[in-house]
């Protein structure tokens, strides 16, 4: 059941989603596709974006600056709509929130181990989630699985870019993706949320024996899973709002997000973390 507080009910909150910059407006777009009635915050650190590249301390701190200002807007739940970041900041918030918290990582490395027949699995990603051996973690409860991991920093370059396939991509792809291919994996999770947009080439390079696992999409579900427990999402039709945040530029924001995601994305307004 909800609960109530003073102004409002706790039901026609916002959910409140974090990431880096772009890759995060996948997750978000799935949302909305299995939760069409509920109110989005999407905020993108895009002025001190990629994490891939930082320390795990400095995702870490930017990371929660973010989470904070967002729980500041009294959101009903925080979803770490980036993988870096949920490498980097997991356990802290929990902690640190009294709301319900979602990350991409666990529910994508739970469908993978589903997923795969030979119990070999391969992980694409940001140097920051490869770092944080967040997967590592995630799949250990699978005694007989073999994990490969192969960070892959051009990807977010390329999505940025609007590039999704062409000759040039497809050469990274295949230097990127040649060891997974060595290493026999019959399910490849895509640990950066930019990463779906590239799902196209990825699945031309591994072949369509290789199931892919979308860490946006596992995302999404565990959010509807996780708040129709709780009693936290709206059961009857209404008109909902998504709002977009950005640490940088809006029109750039705004412009980028267009170009990734069509009409998804209908404006953006930049606010200040430190």
């Amino acid at each position: 059941m909800t609960s109530q507080r003073a102004g409002g009910d706790v039901l026609d909150r916002p959910i409140g989603l974090f990431d880096s910059g772009f890759g995060g407006l996948t997750v978000m777009r799935a949302l909305v596709d299995q939760l069409p009635h509920e109110d989005f915050i999407y905020l993108g650190d895009t002025a001190r974006a990629p994490y891939g590249p930082r320390p795990i301390a400095e995702v870490r701190q930017f990371a929660l600056q973010g989470l904070d200002y967002l729980a500041g807007l009294e959101v009903k739940a925080l979803v770490i709509a980036c993988n870096s970041a949920s490498g980097a900041v997991l356990h802290d918030a929990r902690e640190r929130y009294s709301i319900p918290i979602f990350e991409v990582i666990l529910p994508a490395a739970k469908r993978a181990v589903a997923a795969t027949r030979n119990g070999r699995v391969g992980v694409v990603c940001t140097q920051a989630t490869a770092t944080s051996r967040s997967y590592d973690d995630a799949v250990a409860v699978a005694a007989d699985l073999s994990l490969t991991t192969k960070a892959c920093p051009r990807f977010v370059e390329f999505v940025e870019a609007g590039i999704t396939g062409g000759p040039e991509l497809l050469g990274v792809a295949q230097q990127y993706l040649a060891p997974l291919s060595q290493a026999d994996v019959d399910t490849l999770i895509l640990g950066c949320t930019h990463y779906p947009l590239l799902a196209g080439v990825i699945n031309y390079v591994m072949g369509n024996e290789v199931t892919l696992v979308s860490s946006a999409d596992t995302c999404a579900q565990a959010v509807y899973s996780g708040m129709t427990r709780r009693g936290l999402l709206h059961e009857q039709p209404r008109d909902a709002v998504r709002t977009f945040l950005t640490t940088g530029d809006a029109d750039d924001f705004h412009g980028i997000g267009r170009r990734l995601l069509g009409g998804f994305v209908t404006g953006a307004t930049t606010v200040a973390l430190d």
